[in-house]
C-alpha cells in the first residue's frame, strides 16, 4: 500500500505498531505499517524521532516532496543483499555493447507508446496537423538501430520527444498555454501536472526496482553519475506515456482540472498553500472514476483491456516551437494537488491483461513485473527486455 500524507501542519507520531497523522490534537489518519510499502510526505509535515526510527527499522520507503510535487529526498533503506546481482549490474554497465542494445529496447518502447498516443489523437480528433510530428517520431524510430552509442540514442529520443509534445498539445481540449515540455519550473498548468505525475511515477519505479532486488544506481540509458538513480530513470520511460501522459489528458479533457485549480508563484514557497474552495460541479469520486477509466484521455474509443501488446517488429517521427513562456512557475492548489494524487493512485489500481506475464495485474504491479523482467535480462535469463506497449 502506498500512502500520501498531505495534511499541512500535521505531525506523524508512533503509537505502538502504528503511525498516526495528528493535527490540533485530532487524529486524521492511522497508518498500519504492516501494509505500508511506501510513505510519501508532501509539504509542511512533522515527523517525530520515534516515527522516523520506526520507518527506518521497518525499511519503509519514505519519500519527501514539496507541496508542488517537487522531489526533496528519501530515507536510505538497507541495500539489496544479493551482492552478486549488484556486481553483475555494474559489470554490465561497463559493457558498452550490452548497454546500447538494452537502451535501444527501452527507447524503442517509449517511442512506440508515444506514436500510439499521437495516432489516436490524429484519428479521434481528425488532426491532420499532427502528421509532421508523427513523421519525425517515425524517423527517429527508424534510426534507433543506427545509433552507435547511448549519446546518439539520447539525441534521437530527445528529438522524438520534442515532436511528441508538439502533437500532444493537439490532444487537449484547452491547452492552458502549453506549447512544449518545460520542467524546471513548470510554467503552465499542463506542465505542472506532468511534472507532478512524473515525480510520483519515478518514485514508484524506484520502489519497484528495490522490490526486484536491484541496485538503483547503475543504468544503461541514463549513465552513471554522482548521486543519480539511473535505473529508475531508465525503466520509467515506457510508463510515462502509459500512466502520466494519458492521465494528464483525461484530467484536463474531462474537466477534473480547470484554470482555477492552478496558481502562479511570484516567489516560490517550498511549502505554501492552503486548501482552496472547491467549485467543481461534479463530486470528486465521480469525476476521478471517469478519468481513470478513460485510458487515453478522451482520445480513445478502446477499453483498457485492449491497450497493451508485446513488442513487435513494427516499422515505425520535429517542428520547433518558439512560443513565449511564462516567467513564473505554476503549481496546483492544495485541493487540486490532492485530487491528482487520488487519480494517480486509482490509475495504478486499474487492472489489465499483461501479455508477457499472461495474466491480469494492476498498473502498479506491472511496474514491479517490468523491473523483475529487467533483472532477468541482467542475470542472463532473457536475451532482451520487453517494454510494455500500448496497442
Amino acid at each position: 500500500m502506498i500512502v500520501y500524507v498531505t495534511t499541512q501542519g500535521s505531525k506523524i507520531v508512533k503509537e505502538g505498531r502504528h503511525l498516526l497523522v495528528k493535527k490540533d490534537g485530532a487524529t486524521h489518519h492511522t497508518l498500519f505499517t504492516y501494509k505500508l510499502e511506501q510513505l510519501v510526505i508532501c509539504g509542511r509535515i512533522e515527523l517525530t524521532a520515534s516515527a522516523r526510527s520506526f520507518l527506518l527499522k521497518e525499511q519503509i520507503d519514505t519519500v519527501f516532496l514539496r507541496l508542488d510535487g517537487r522531489y526533496v529526498g528519501r530515507f536510505a533503506t538497507v541495500e539489496p543483499k544479493n551482492v552478486f546481482l549488484r556486481q553483475k549490474q555494474f559489470q554490465m554497465v561497463a559493457d558498452q555493447k550490452f548497454c546500447l542494445c538494452l537502451a535501444q529496447q527501452i527507447v524503442r518502447g517509449k517511442l512506440l507508446n508515444m506514436q500510439t498516443i499521437l495516432q489516436r489523437i490524429r484519428r479521434t480528433r481528425k488532426q491532420r496537423k499532427i502528421d509532421p510530428c508523427l513523421a519525425q517520431l517515425k524517423n527517429c524510430l527508424h534510426k534507433l538501430p543506427e545509433a552507435e552509442n547511448t549519446a546518439a540514442l539520447m539525441g534521437l529520443e530527445g528529438s522524438a520527444t520534442s515532436a511528441y509534445f508538439t502533437g500532444f498539445r493537439m490532444g487537449l481540449d484547452n491547452d492552458f498555454g502549453f506549447s512544449r515540455r518545460v520542467r524546471r519550473p513548470p510554467t503552465d498548468p499542463v506542465n505542472s501536472v506532468l511534472s507532478l505525475l512524473y515525480t510520483l511515477l519515478i518514485n514508484r519505479v524506484y520502489a519497484a526496482v528495490r522490490m526486484a532486488g536491484l541496485d538503483p544506481y547503475p543504468g544503461v540509458l541514463h549513465r552513471l553519475d554522482y548521486g543519480r538513480h539511473a535505473l529508475p530513470l531508465d525503466l520509467v520511460e515506457e510508463f510515462r506515456t502509459i500512466l502520466a501522459d494519458s492521465l494528464t489528458l483525461s484530467l484536463f479533457n474531462l474537466k477534473s482540472l480547470k484554470q482555477g485549480d492552478f496558481q502562479i508563484d511570484i516567489k516560490e514557497d517550498d511549502n505554501a498553500g492552503d486548501d482552496e474552495k472547491d467549485t467543481r460541479s461534479k463530486p470528486v469520486v465521480d469525476i476521478l472514476d471517469e478519468v481513470v477509466s478513460d485510458p487515453l484521455g478522451r482520445i480513445s474509443n478502446s477499453d483498457a483491456e485492449d491497450m497493451f501488446d508485446l513488442p513487435s517488429q513494427q516499422v515505425l517521427t520535429q517542428p520547433t516551437d518558439s512560443s513565449d513562456l511564462s516567467k513564473y512557475p505554476v503549481r496546483l492548489t492544495s485541493a487540486a494537488f490532492k485530487r491528482v494524487l487520488t487519480a494517480f493512485e486509482k490509475k495504478l489500481q486499474k487492472e489489465f491483461f499483461h501479455p508477457m506475464a499472461e495474466k491480469r495485474m494492476t498498473y502498479g504491479e506491472s511496474l514491479v513485473y517490468q523491473a523483475r523482467l529487467y533483472r532477468r535480462v541482467i542475470a542472463g535469463e532473457l536475451a532482451e527486455y520487453h517494454p510494455l506497449l500500448l496497442k
